[in-house]
């Protein structure tokens, strides 16, 4: 793995780690790192509740670089335990809304591969 993927990784991993909230809620089982265009990383961690109501580590990781008042996403990478996770289709869609030239975003979605987000979202609408 490149070394600005282990350092991404390297990063998911330090906030991941599964949290009770209540009796069957959990947060953090899975966490995300980004790089911006501008070299900052951001991360966040996933909410998992009922009825919909939480969201994924990938949607918390760019609520936390829209913060920063950056929307250009270069790399992201998503975790959980050893494991690479792919982006759920919310959150490829999320990441193209925020800014459509997430596009050309880099994402890993396993140890030895990285792709573009666009090939990700085939055809898309926008």
């Amino acid at each position: 793995m490149k070394k600005d993927w282990q350092e991404l990784v390297e990063a998911a991993r330090a906030v991941c780690g599964e949290m009770r909230l209540r009796r069957d809620f959990t947060a953090g089982e899975v966490a995300a790192a980004l790089r911006t265009e501008g070299g900052r990383i951001h991360t966040g961690v996933c909410i998992s509740l009922t009825c919909g109501l939480g969201f994924c580590a990938e949607a918390s990781a760019m609520a936390e670089m829209l913060k920063h008042r950056e929307s250009r996403i270069a790399a992201i990478v998503a975790v959980a335990g050893d494991r690479i996770l792919p982006p759920c289709g919310r959150c490829r869609e999320m990441m193209i809304q925020v800014d459509a030239r997430n596009a050309e975003a880099s994402v890993l979605v396993a140890p030895d591969r990285a792709v573009p987000l666009r090939d990700l979202l085939p055809d898309h609408w926008l």
